[in-house]
């Protein structure tokens, strides 16, 4: 039996000796492949052999990132949901694009009237470019003097009259044919054979929201509040006195009481009596009389004067 034992015992020393070599170099080739993959991976490369994949297949993971199909490759189609994105954010953009972009859209704000301008040239329609502002005024100017003309026309009493200066609208000669019949600067008037008194307006661009500028031409005067060069001492004719709404024949007809209330008198003195009014030394008067009277305020008369 021991014999029987040994016999075996030979055998299989015999066969594990005699075992294919080539077989034996394959197997310990796959186990130090294995071991080189990781050691995460060595039990399942020795126990189970690839005869076909590559010398340095990985793991799932790691094939999955090499494949089209892979978990990471899922992100792929992201960028396909961008053209609707930007297509969202251009059309956020394109509001700015037509206001502050779009032909013709600056020439238009600059037409478009600002808060707290009004059609007047008084204020002047401050969001008008220079020209379009001196046209519009140049047209409320001219229609409102075409409607003075037309209204002194047609005067009953023949109280004023009027010519233009050199054919111009904005320039005029006024003739005041009639003060107060009880006046003494009535009887002057008969007694120096002065048919009317003559005064020159000259209007602003910006008128009737600024008054006319009026002086005494002929006959020279005393008193009646015409003063140097003679410029005329009336509130109304001020900045601060005028308002639009004022016509040339009420301010003629103003002018003609003030004479009266004033005591004016024809001037008969020897060589002052010839020497004509200028305007240059008008003009001087007028600005000189309205500072004094913004300082210390206009005189309001007694209610006994009228």
């Amino acid at each position: 039996m021991a014999t029987l034992l040994r016999k075996i015992g030979l055998i299989r020393l015999h066969s594990r000796d005699t075992e294919d070599p080539k077989h034996h170099h394959h197997r310990s080739s796959s186990q130090q492949g294995s071991s080189l993959r990781g050691r995460g991976n060595q039990k399942n490369s020795s126990n189970k052999p690839h005869p076909q994949g590559p010398p340095g297949g990985g793991c799932s993971s790691s094939s999955s990132e090499g494949s089209p199909g892979g978990h990471k490759n899922k992100k792929a189609p992201e960028p396909a949901k961008q053209p609707p994105q930007q297509a969202r954010s251009g059309v956020g953009r394109e509001k700015p694009r037509e206001v502050g972009k779009e032909p013709g859209a600056g020439k238009e704000a600059a037409q478009r009237p600002g808060p707290g301008s009004g059609p007047g040239c008084g204020s002047g329609p401050a969001a008008l470019v220079p020209a379009g502002r001196q046209q519009h005024c140049t047209q409320v100017r001219t229609r409102r003097l075409m409607k003075e003309l037309q209204d002194i026309a047609r005067l009953s009493d023949r109280f004023i009259s009027v010519e233009l200066v050199d054919e111009s609208l904005f320039d005029w000669n006024v003739k005041l044919h009639q003060v107060d019949k009880d006046s003494v600067l009535w009887q002057d008037m008969k007694e120096t054979n002065t048919e009317y008194i003559l005064l020159n307006l000259t209007f602003p661009d910006n008128f009737p929201f600024s008054p006319p500028f009026m002086r005494v031409l002929s006959p020279r005067l005393e008193n009646g509040y015409v003063l140097d060069g003679g410029a005329i001492c009336m509130e109304l004719l001020t900045p601060r006195g005028w308002s639009s709404a004022y016509t040339v024949e009420a301010v003629m007809r103003q002018f003609a009481a003030s004479l009266v209330k004033g005591q004016g008198r024809i001037c008969r003195k020897a060589g002052k009596s010839k020497k004509s009014f200028s305007r240059k030394e008008a003009e001087a008067t007028f600005k000189s009389l309205v500072k004094t009277h913004e300082k210390y305020g206009w005189v309001t008369p007694p209610v006994s004067d009228g």
